[in-house]
């Protein structure tokens, strides 16, 4: 069975996932463009399109850098650790935070500059962004100055963490906001959505807030939603003993980045139209398509998919055509210059349905899958939301039995899905089989958290 019948069987001919006329493309002379340190590629899910049935398109944009992971001069990094010091963070939490803000101490070189940042219904500046310099004593002790009780503005303490930031913000560093937080915010403003406003903001002025949530307690959509808004790392964790190493990887990862305020502009051509683009927030006007992405790591591809339609009429005689001309414009954090890249798709046309059939790119489809499977994870929170349990355990029984279907085609025969790809969906497919029987009692709670912080990894691509 092709994998274009695969995805339909299970959403339906009619559902705006059916793809039994998914089209794809063949790349034109120069369409894997290297900028400086960036490599940019563009494919469609398909190198032919049938022009008898063809409705939606895939196209795939991936993003890595070329730059050495390794590198003697590493872009300095301006950040702001803003840590939850209410009263639910005493005891074994609070010392597990200034264990792991020690972690990102010692991760920090002399000439970074670092801001420490606590709150619970106040907001406290423990230490006022400056460089790293000589001052690690003061710091150290003003880590452990940490005491927990109160309640929790957890917007004004994120807004401090950004002013920060901005006291010495440069477009040639890593400038990021890193919050921790067990607890629901519960004084200023409070809702996902205003901190999804929040996080858009410090992201205009190219800051990245990445959110750690601790425990059980935290509202994961409040969290999530900051950090995807700016485009940062999210992540659950449950046992106060993990903080460190979370740290850890959470400044290594501000460590590697090479290129940010990364601008992608797409431009459909002949009667290509944009639908939308799956898993991120993306502009889309007329025929063209931007989005923004704050920052790309050293050997962490990222990539975009987005849906287009297909024209319909197009006779085969005029066998070869434009779908869509790719630009991306970014800082270039090694030289300290922007670059930019241009690269165009082109498509090939048949009214042979085998032929379109057996043209499968098995690398892209399998992102796509990723981004339709994440997209039926969240429709199973929703529907657990709704207290509709049956539901949201059939929604990810069909989504385990999607994955695993894709896995075995996308993975096997000519010219199959990278590994790393296939691995992927195997370990989505597992993760859909153990929420599907952890949806009721207790275990909701938790469940609903790795399953958003899931969610978002995919996404974005989050390096760790």
């Amino acid at each position: 069975m092709s994998p274009v019948r695969t995805l339909s069987s299970l959403f339906g001919s009619a559902s705006l996932f059916s793809l039994a006329a998914l089209c794809g493309a063949f790349l034109s002379p120069g369409s894997e463009a290297r900028a400086a340190d960036v490599q940019i590629g563009a494919e469609l899910g398909h190198s032919v399109i049938d022009t008898k049935s063809s409705d939606r398109v895939y196209l795939r944009l991936s993003l890595k850098t070329l730059a050495a992971k390794a590198r003697k001069d590493r872009a300095p990094i301006n950040v702001a650790i803003v840590v939850d010091r209410s009263g639910s963070m005493s005891g074994d939490r609070l010392a597990a935070a200034k264990k792991g803000a020690q972690v990102a101490l010692d991760r920090l070189g002399s000439d970074d500059v670092v801001s420490l940042v606590s709150y619970n219904h106040e907001v406290e500046v423990l230490r006022e962004a400056g460089k790293v310099g000589s001052d690690r004593s003061k710091l150290e002790r003003a880590i452990e100055s940490l005491s927990a009780s109160g309640t929790t503005a957890l917007y004004a303490g994120v807004k401090e963490g950004g002013e920060q930031v901005k006291t010495f913000r440069s477009d040639l560093q890593v400038n990021r906001v890193v919050l921790l937080s067990d607890g629901l915010a519960n004084v200023g403003p409070s809702t996902p959505g205003e901190l999804a406003n929040l996080g858009r903001e410090l992201a205009a002025k190219g800051i990245t807030v990445s959110t750690i949530g601790l425990g059980l307690e935290y509202n994961e959509d409040l969290m999530q939603r900051l950090a995807a808004a700016s485009d940062g790392n999210h992540v659950f964790v449950e046992r106060p003993s993990d903080l460190a190493e979370i740290f850890d990887r959470e400044f290594g990862d501000a460590l590697s980045i090479a290129a940010r305020d990364i601008i992608i502009n797409i431009e459909c051509k002949d009667g290509f139209k944009p639908k939308r683009v799956l898993g991120r927030e993306g502009d889309i006007s007329g025929s063209r398509i931007t989005l923004k992405l704050n920052q790309l790591q050293v050997e962490n591809e990222r990539y975009v998919v987005v849906e287009l339609e297909a024209p319909t009429g197009r006779s085969t005689s005029a066998s070869d055509g434009d779908v869509a001309n790719v630009e991306v414009d970014y800082l270039n954090l090694e030289s300290g210059t922007r670059a930019s890249a241009k690269t165009n798709v082109r498509a090939r046309f048949s009214d042979d349905a085998k032929e379109a059939e057996a043209s499968v790119n098995k690398g892209v489809m399998s992102q796509v899958t990723e981004q339709v499977a994440t997209e039926n994870s969240e429709r199973a929170v929703e529907l657990r939301d709704k207290g509709d349990v049956a539901a949201a355990k059939k929604a990810l029984e069909e989504n385990a039995s999607y994955l695993n279907r894709q896995k075995d085609v996308l993975g096997s025969g000519a010219a199959a899905a990278p590994k790393a790809s296939i691995s992927t969906l195997d370990k989505l497919e597992e993760k859909s089989r153990e929420a599907a029987a952890s949806l009721e009692g207790e275990n909701w709670e938790k469940t609903r958290k790795v399953m958003r912080q899931d969610q978002h990894k995919s996404k974005v691509q989050q390096a760790y």
